[in-house]
């Protein structure tokens, strides 16, 4: 036995890594199962999900995975290599550690976030941990953006939301590709990352809107 940490585990300690932040909290205690998820109560069952309960001063998290993704992610390590076998899951897996992370930052330090922001930074963080772990990125952005589609029941103002986010971080990633990727300097890019992660969410699409320009 290796006793090798797992999946969900390394990428929250890579995400506070790379970011130069730390929650305090464990990612694996937070997840829960298909039947407490079910015993929650909420209208919709996507593939990745946290469930946020707030009670005066108290904020109560639970991170559902699909089961078969994170043992897909298992059997197929991200560490060894990203694939179209597990690119899919790894994304997913992202998704939520990352939504865990900023959501207990940002509660840590009493600010208020939208779940828009929650979702732009998500977006940006698979393109983060994709570039860092692909040995060639190259289209990177359009494999991540370019064919997004949404769930069908996702209601109009949702759908609005993961669009705009989507659309966002597409139009970071160019930016990021033509920066530092197509150019090998990934290491470059970090600082980069770590700025725009301190931002909120008028800072974040003002920081894109200007380098578009």
């Amino acid at each position: 036995m290796t006793g090798r940490l797992s999946v969900l585990t390394r990428l929250q300690l890579g995400l506070e890594a790379l970011y130069r932040v730390e929650t305090r909290l464990e990612v694996e205690q937070f997840v829960i199962d298909e039947q407490q998820r079910t015993d929650a109560g909420v209208a919709r069952s996507p593939r990745e999900q946290l469930l946020v309960k707030q009670s005066g001063g108290d904020l109560e998290l639970g991170l559902f995975f699909d089961q078969q993704a994170l043992s897909n992610l298992e059997r197929h390590d991200p560490a060894d290599g990203l694939h179209p076998g597990n690119f899919q899951d790894f994304c997913l897996a992202v998704e939520g550690v990352s939504h865990f992370i900023y959501l207990a930052l940002c509660a840590a330090g009493e600010r208020p976030v939208s779940a828009l922001e929650l979702e732009l930074q998500a977006e940006v963080d698979k393109f983060a941990c994709c570039a860092l772990l692909e040995d060639d990125p190259a289209n990177l952005s359009w494999r991540l953006y370019g064919d997004a589609r949404f769930a069908d029941d996702l209601d109009e103002a949702e759908k609005e939301r993961y669009r705009t986010a989507n659309d966002e971080a597409h139009r970071y990633a160019r930016q990021l590709e033509r920066r530092f990727v197509t150019r090998d300097r990934i290491s470059d890019m970090l600082p980069e990352l770590r700025r725009f992660y301190r931002l909120d969410l008028d800072g974040k699409l003002g920081h894109i809107a200007r380098g578009a320009s």
